[in-house]
């Protein structure tokens, strides 16, 4: 007899239908799979056999053809033992075939005939979904994972015993209850107010989330640059529910979703070491995955000690930081992740790391340019906004005035960030740091009386055409957060300051 059931595989980031069809015929025992199988797919007809057997199923002997089709997408991973078995059960004649129409069956299964969670599993559902799929049946421990996606039936077993007895009508696993945003907390320990002092850093970082910019902190250690990195989250906008799927659906792919994870409703804060590889940061592999920038995605990437990564690793944002994606082509395709971030960085001006406080720092001009020299033009040119950090005073460590908290500046940038989506919304974008060079000139239009400077500033310092464009668009959410239609001359004066310090002077290409 001839049967198929649906089951689904990654591709990418992305889900796709696989369907998975059993044929049982007179002949020679034997079980042969086709279909452009990994090994661990092909060592899916040895956990099958044996988790029927152990299960209480029988199968007389004879020819087994299993085929995955299409044949043209390579099917890798364990995730294909349970929709194997029910073909086989269904054509086998235990299942009728009615049971099986419209379902889409996935997990692993170990060898006494339990079921295992799989990665993945949220891309596949979704994508299952945007097919017309109604139900899925999937392992227990991926069940809350499933259960993001709204208008699909999700039902976790433990066992294929047990999705036996669903299928047959016996015994009904309880369908999963899905998840709803209102039920998961966006908590952090963090908040802006822990940070005393540093009234212009804190300003520069939140015109830097306003608009999205991807901002450098150079300056002495202790000075406070990790410390209000990691509070940047806390004055972002919540994520959105699609921007939560998408999150999630990276997670999911990586493998880094638990039985009892949920949704993700935080936006994620990474912070690799500066040993990590350029594969791990940006990803890929001979079987690509998600890399660190794709874990960012609608977050904060923050690059600790930059000056410490290997020059390349660092050179391969460059792409990324444009394109808010990341293509990577192996043997066996294409995968395109996505990697819409703000990278935040933290560095040190000179090998000790006090300049130019010279009652501290002895590094001699050579070597001070020789360690700035570590981080390319291109991608400094890339960079919306350098800050120079100084060193807190005493009296601003302990000022008892109270600081703002990040809810209060949260309430300015949300403000700021609806304003840009109003403005921007039909040109496909959201955020000032997203305008083409094209649009510059009518989405940061300055006012007459700004336009000399922006001129005068242009020829001054020798800026690139990415340069000036950076400071318009950074003028243009400073005009944002106050609420100005036009910007002016004091905003671009302020993002200029934002760009310009004595690390990188004047003809060093900013």
């Amino acid at each position: 007899m001839f049967n198929k059931v649906l089951s689904g595989t990654l591709h990418g980031v992305d889900g796709r239908l696989i369907t998975v069809e059993a044929d049982v015929s007179d002949g020679l025992p034997s079980f042969n799979m086709v279909g452009f199988l990994a090994s661990e797919v092909r060592e899916a007809s040895d956990r099958v056999r044996t988790s029927l057997k152990n299960s209480g199923f029988f199968l007389s002997p004879k020819k087994i053809t299993i085929n995955l089709s299409p044949a043209d997408i390579r099917k890798e991973g364990s995730a294909f033992d349970l929709p194997i078995s029910i073909a086989l059960l269904t054509a086998y004649g235990y299942i009728p075939e009615e049971c099986v129409e419209n379902t889409l069956f996935i997990g692993e299964l170990s060898l006494n005939g339990e079921l295992r969670g799989v990665r993945g599993i949220l891309s596949i559902v979704d994508f299952a979904k945007r097919n017309g799929i109604d139900k899925v049946i999937l392992p227990y421990d991926n069940r809350k994972e499933a259960a993001i996606i709204n208008d699909i039936r999700i039902y976790g077993a433990n066992t294929l015993k047990e999705v036996f007895e669903h299928l047959a009508g016996n015994e009904c696993i309880e369908e999963t209850a899905h998840t709803s945003m209102d039920e998961v907390h966006n908590d952090s320990m963090y908040d802006f107010s822990d940070i005393k002092g540093q009234e212009g850093m804190k300003r520069a970082t939140e015109i830097a989330v306003a608009g999205m910019h991807n901002i450098i902190f150079a300056g002495p250690p202790g000075a406070g640059k990790s410390m209000i990195a990691k509070r940047i989250p806390t004055i972002m906008p919540d994520l959105s529910y699609d921007e939560s799927i998408e999150l999630t659906k990276i997670y999911s792919a990586k493998g880094m979703l638990g039985p009892d994870d949920g949704l993700i409703v935080n936006r994620p804060f990474r912070t690799p070491h500066h040993s990590i590889t350029a594969q791990s940061l940006i990803g890929g592999g001979r079987h690509p995955h998600p890399g660190e920038i794709s874990l960012a995605h609608h977050g904060v990437l923050f690059l600790d000690e930059l000056l410490e990564f290997q020059r390349n690793t660092i050179e391969m944002l460059r792409q990324p930081i444009e394109d808010c994606e990341i293509t990577i082509s192996r043997m066996y395709g294409s995968y395109t992740f996505p990697c819409d971030f703000m990278l935040v960085a933290a560095m040190n001006p000179c090998p000790c790391g006090y300049y130019p406080d010279r009652s501290k720092c002895h590094c001699s001009q050579l070597q001070i340019e020789r360690y700035l020299r570590k981080l390319s033009r291109p991608m400094i040119d890339r960079m919306d906004m350098c800050i120079q950090v100084r060193r807190v005073q005493y009296d601003e460590l302990y000022n008892v005035s109270n600081e703002e908290s990040s809810e209060v500046i949260k309430t300015r940038i949300v403000r700021a960030h609806k304003i840009q989506y109003d403005r921007l919304r039909e040109y496909g974008i959201r955020f000032n740091s997203q305008i083409p060079a094209g649009m510059i000139d009518k989405l940061c239009r300055p006012e007459d009386e700004a336009k000399d400077c922006v001129k005068e500033i242009f020829e001054h310092y020798q800026m690139t055409a990415r340069g000036i464009g950076k400071i318009l668009k950074v003028s243009r959410t400073i005009a944002d957060l106050n609420n100005e239609i036009y910007v002016k001359k004091d905003h671009i004066l302020e993002a200029l300051s934002y760009r310009v310090n004595e690390l990188w002077q004047e003809g060093d290409g900013i």
